[in-house]
């Protein structure tokens, strides 16, 4: 008898501001994988359950044990941040998921991205055409990004980024303004939430000359308005063209 994996958006965290059929899948759920800070966040819904955690860079990991776990005819569910669609576990799940050749039912659950998280936060910076690009070069080379940068400043896009900084990657972040400057004025309005909608949620809302001026790590999100975006009242606005 096969069983099913539920690939499970968690959103920021907190039980909250997680979907109602995400909550289901996991109570529905035998095993439950994730990586270990993300299983942290739901310690009250998984009590009984059998637990994979574990660290960085062991996703490929935690999706071969979700397929052998379901394949057992177990229920699974695979944990992961925010949406699992948006630089999530999704992905890498279905690969495996094919690689096997095994008929394995993965449904994927939603849940609420960072930058829907943080702009919720900042006002209503998103309310118009955005792109969300990741300045973390680890599986993407650092070419494309630029590319990627350069392309969606021209076009006057709200760019969110993620994974906007590190202890070992530092220059990204200032290599990525300097392309935004050469299409965005140093006027323009950037938000930088960190933790978003968790415990040590930070705020900060500044412009694309000052931005380096204030911290941003990997637990940051910033999100570049376009050539519209203003500040009112410390929010973010950008409209989206109704007439007042």
């Amino acid at each position: 008898m096969k069983g099913k994996i539920y690939v499970v958006g968690l959103g920021p965290g907190s039980y909250e501001h997680m979907t109602f059929r995400a909550v289901q899948a996991i109570e529905e759920s035998e095993v439950i994988v994730g990586y270990k800070t993300y299983i942290s966040f739901i310690e009250n819904l998984i009590q009984g359950k059998e637990i994979e955690s574990s660290g960085m860079r062991k996703e490929v990991d935690r999706c071969r044990f979700a397929l052998e776990k379901a394949l057992e005819g177990k229920t699974v569910s695979l944990v992961s941040s925010g949406d699992a669609g948006v630089y999530g576990m999704a992905g890498i799940m279905l690969e495996v998921v094919k690689e096997s050749q095994q008929p394995i039912e993965v449904e994927i659950i939603p849940g609420i991205s960072a930058v829907n998280a943080a702009a919720t936060v900042l006002g209503a910076p998103i309310m118009h055409d955005f792109a969300v690009i990741s300045l973390s070069d680890l599986l993407t080379p650092w070419e494309l990004i630029e590319k990627r940068l350069e392309h969606a400043s021209q076009g006057d896009f709200i760019i969110a980024l993620y994974n906007p900084k590190s202890h070992e990657r530092t220059e990204q972040i200032k290599k990525a303004r300097e392309i935004m400057l050469q299409y965005k004025s140093p006027a323009t309005p950037v938000g930088i939430v960190k933790n978003a909608r968790r415990n040590g949620q930070q705020v900060q809302v500044t412009n694309l000359q000052e931005m380096l001026n204030y911290e941003i790590d990997m637990l940051s999100l910033v999100i570049i308005g376009n050539s519209a975006t203003y500040i009112d009242n410390g929010k973010m606005i950008t409209p989206r063209g109704y007439q007042l």
